[in-house]
């Protein structure tokens, strides 16, 4: 428990899962994961494809340098992921496994072993599409059973299979980031909006927490990481276009999408001050973005 809690800006809660980050001693970002705590000394950390091997060699390491008697295993192999999504996930998760899935009994974040087609299931109501949802990790040798389970019961409340192209549409229209993509270790974590994951209170700190204070108490920020929605509907969005704010360039556009329910293509890219500080009533002027050498209208937050 030490280790993660030296090596992740948050702290890790018993039967919870937390969003949290890995920072170097610069304060800027080493990996976008999330650890939850199953028991007083077992975590399961899930992190993204991008980074699963940097992750596994952070946690060795840190393990190396404090002597801690702890042992990291890599279960990639071992468990299988599926994502149910959308405002009627509780009443499949109901069907599937009949029990106390409730607000009260199943709070945000809870983590639970519930049982699935003979299967013993993690189950975490946490989601990466702005919606009610759960993340379900299974025994790669019973995932086709809970997979069969889930879809028998899922016609009633009208399931869908949905794959990573709808994934990125939803959590752009959510400003999610995404590690590897819109976020990388040339960011700080205060850059790309994410110090609210920082506990500069728990005991012993973080790596990095030295420099994230200086960094907050330096002020305004002079770089930030923006979501931009084209206003023409008829306009995509594929990365690394060029935007502009009042004529200038301020950045290219990291990871985009479309995004259905604002009605336009949406994206996330990193502004850049120029010397201004990047705060709200920056954000107040012209923008386009440049999509195959034309300047289309956007807005800016």
């Amino acid at each position: 428990g030490a280790v993660l809690s030296r090596v992740c800006t948050a702290a890790p809660e018993l039967g919870r899962i937390t969003y949290t980050q890995c920072l170097d001693n610069e304060g800027f970002l080493q990996a976008d994961i999330t650890v939850t705590q199953l028991a007083g000394d077992k975590f399961f950390v899930v992190a993204t494809d991008t980074a699963h091997r940097h992750v596994e060699a952070l946690l060795k390491r840190q393990i190396d340098r404090s002597g801690a008697a702890a042992v990291v295993t890599d279960v990639t192999g071992g468990v299988a992921q599926i994502n149910i999504q959308g405002p009627r996930s509780r009443e499949l998760m109901r069907m599937a496994a009949p029990g106390l899935w409730g607000n009260e009994e199943f709070c945000f974040r809870d983590v639970k072993t519930v049982d699935i087609a003979y299967a013993k299931v993690q189950v975490a109501r946490i989601t990466y599409v702005g919606e009610l949802g759960y993340e379900l990790y299974v025994p790669v040798e019973h995932v086709v059973n809970v997979y069969d389970r889930l879809i028998d019961v899922g016609h009633s409340v009208d399931l869908v299979h949905a794959g990573l192209k709808t994934l990125g549409s939803l959590r752009l229209e959510k400003g999610y980031r995404d590690y590897g993509h819109d976020i990388d270790n040339t960011d700080t974590i205060i850059d790309a909006g994410l110090a609210f994951t920082c506990n500069f209170g728990k005991s012993g700190g973080f790596i990095g927490q030295a420099a994230v204070l200086q960094q907050k108490q330096a002020g305004a920020r002079k770089r930030a990481l923006l979501q931009i929605l084209v206003k023409d509907p008829d306009v995509m969005l594929y990365g690394a276009e060029v935007v502009h704010r009042n004529g200038v360039a301020v950045g290219e556009v990291r990871s985009a999408s479309y995004g259905h329910t604002l009605g336009g293509a949406v994206g996330l890219f990193m502004a850049e001050g120029g010397g201004d500080v990047v705060s709200k009533a920056w954000c107040d002027a012209e923008w386009t973005v440049d999509v195959a050498g034309t300047d289309f209208p956007a807005v800016v937050s």
